[in-house]
């Protein structure tokens, strides 16, 4: 194994040194994507169990807005940027994975995974030492952008999804679209926010 890790090494630095630009980007884009998937399997946890421990009485709360009432496939819901629609069963009665229990499971699950993604993107992908605070003021602006962006779409086909799928196998959809939409984003905004150095900020 140590021979194969020196020998990776070897080449890298063959490689670095022969194609500099091409090889700071290949190493950034490796990292972004490692730490990126890491926090999308942590998103997908919190998205499908949280609405559990959160129980029936938020799911069964509505929290939407604004408000447009849409029907697409036969299937009438609520669309709205914040909230999501509350799920029923067969006999009308609320269950897990819709209301202000998902609201608040999909924004904590999202947000903690930003908490994870800041400090080993800024430190270890882009090895950045520009100020912190703007930095981080920039990124939360930019999760609070991508999360409206994301929840919008979302609450077009998830009230579809919900009648004909479990929420543990549409959560594996919102996951993967969330955490696809975010990471092409967010790989452009950290080049802009993470200067390599000391920065100037």
């Amino acid at each position: 194994m140590s021979r194969a890790i020196e020998w990776w090494k070897e080449k890298w630095a063959y490689f670095e040194a022969n194609h500099g630009k091409l090889a700071k980007w290949l190493y950034q884009i490796g990292f972004f994507l490692v730490f990126s998937m890491g926090v999308t399997v942590f998103q997908y946890l919190v998205f499908t169990f949280m609405p559990g421990i959160l129980g029936l009485g938020l799911a069964g709360t509505e929290f939407m807005w604004p408000k447009k009432e849409l029907s697409i496939f036969g299937v009438d819901f609520t669309w709205s940027l914040l909230g999501y629609n509350i799920l029923y069963d067969n006999s009308g009665a609320a269950i897990i994975g819709g209301g202000l229990g998902y609201f608040i499971s999909y924004e904590v699950g999202s947000f903690l995974a930003q908490c994870i993604n800041f400090p080993l993107q800024r430190n270890i992908t882009f090895k950045s030492k520009g100020n912190l605070l703007y930095q981080a003021m920039w990124y939360f602006i930019a999760w609070i952008a991508i999360s409206l962006v994301c929840n919008g779409f979302n609450n077009l086909w998830m009230p579809i999804a919900a009648v004909y799928m479990p929420p543990a196998v549409y959560n594996i959809l919102v996951t993967f679209i969330t955490g696809g939409v975010s990471m092409v984003i967010f790989f452009f905004v950290f080049k802009v926010i993470f200067p390599e150095g000391e920065g100037t900020k």
